[in-house]
């Protein structure tokens, strides 16, 4: 029986009288369909933090003995995830249905059998310097999972969860998802912004990152403008630790300070020549503050660049897909961590751009254009005018 069969086939209410089954038939197929894709993303997750993936595209094909050897796990694990990433697609097996008529164990034949991982697949799923890279996406997931109970409370209460109690993995997941765009393609698309790139070529230019996290962005800043002094500031403490390491790793130690600090209440000796605020303003409970404390610490003559997600102007539905997908982010993560402080904007990811326009307005700033970054991910750039 097919899967629109077994649908299809489920009894009705007789009292529902006669009607169009196809649409009913439709609906349930597209369950059915998104709960296949939840299990291949978990099962994404369980490859990726188990390190399979990694061990497939370093060593494979291989059998399922010797992937639990080579990454410490249990071989009856790693065999029946084998068979379910290959009966998903994800990877190829080598002669999935070879076995000998008359076998002992047929375990035996599984365990030989040996699995590959494509080569396309593998720069999806264990390339970090790919813009492809997508296994954070799935990391994503698996930190939403343990919070559940505690998202419908906060639905129920108005409360929230924080980033910091959805943990590493959520945080390294933003974190690694957004690095390969930040560290290849950020420092040319400001380039190509003659207001941008003229003040960050400036002598000694004083740059601060708003909501840096990690610091891809902000070491991307430093590495493209060798003359410029960049300050990165996030609130998050395993966030900063992290960017310092990686600064102490890139030898731009000398140039980029991090800071664990509440932008709100930013407080300088010195004016900054440009301000960025990458993907943050969004989850910020207090958006009017921290834009206002920014616009107060940069001189006349410098520039404010935010980047958020590149959702469409207005609400519809059926919206498309990074509405789409926005909207999950805003439900597990963005809206739950902001309302995790109060008073909180709440504004959630799906942020359009006249929110932005009037936080902005609120904040102090004469107006925001939209700059001509284009196909960066799923992001937009503004520049908020000073």
């Amino acid at each position: 029986m097919t899967t629109e069969e077994r649908t299809s086939a489920q009894p009705r209410d007789p009292g529902e009288g006669p009607h169009d089954a196809a649409p009913v038939d439709a609906f349930a197929e597209r369950l059915f369909t998104a709960t296949l894709g939840a299990i291949d993303v978990l099962a994404v997750h369980v490859g990726d933090r188990l390190g399979w993936y990694r061990a497939l595209a370093d060593a494979g094909p291989l059998t399922s003995t010797a992937l639990a050897e080579a990454t410490g796990t249990h071989e009856r694990y790693a065999r029946e995830w084998l068979e379910q990433q290959a009966a998903s697609g994800i990877l190829a097996a080598e002669d999935p249905g070879a076995a000998p008529a008359l076998v002992a164990d047929p375990q035996d034949v599984a365990r030989e059998r040996r699995y590959a991982l494509p080569a396309a697949h593998a720069e999806v799923l264990t390339d970090t310097t790919s813009l492809a890279y997508s296994a954070p996406l799935a990391r994503f997931v698996g930190a939403i999972g343990p919070q559940l109970p505690h998202l419908l409370d906060a639905y129920r209460t108005g409360g929230g969860v924080s980033w910091d109690q959805l943990g590493d993995d959520a945080r390294e997941a933003q974190a690694d998802v957004n690095r390969p765009w930040f560290e290849r393609e950020l420092g040319p698309a400001l380039t190509r912004l003659p207001e941008v790139h003229d003040v960050l070529s400036r002598p000694g230019a004083r740059v601060v990152d708003v909501g840096c996290g990690f610091g891809w962005s902000t070491l991307a800043i430093a590495r493209a403008y060798p003359g410029a002094v960049v300050h990165g500031i996030d609130v998050d403490r395993p966030s900063v630790e992290a960017a310092r390491t990686a600064a102490d790793a890139a030898g731009l130690g000398d140039r980029v300070t991090f800071h664990r600090a509440d932008a709100a209440e930013l407080a300088l000796a010195e004016p900054f020549d440009a301000a960025f605020a990458f993907e943050c303003v969004h989850d910020l409970p207090r958006p009017v503050a921290v834009l206002d404390a920014v616009r107060r610490a940069v001189r006349p003559d410098g520039v404010v660049v935010v980047m958020d997600e590149a959702v469409a102007d207005e609400f519809s539905a059926p919206a498309d897909d990074v509405d789409r997908i926005m909207y999950g982010y805003s439900l597990f993560v963005c809206l739950p961590d902001g309302l995790s402080t109060q008073p909180s904007a709440g504004t959630g990811t799906v942020m359009r751009p006249a929110t932005l326009r009037r936080y902005a307005l609120e904040a102090g700033y004469s107006g925001v254009e939209v700059l001509p970054v284009d196909d960066f991910s799923f992001f937009r750039f503004y520049r908020l005018v000073l």
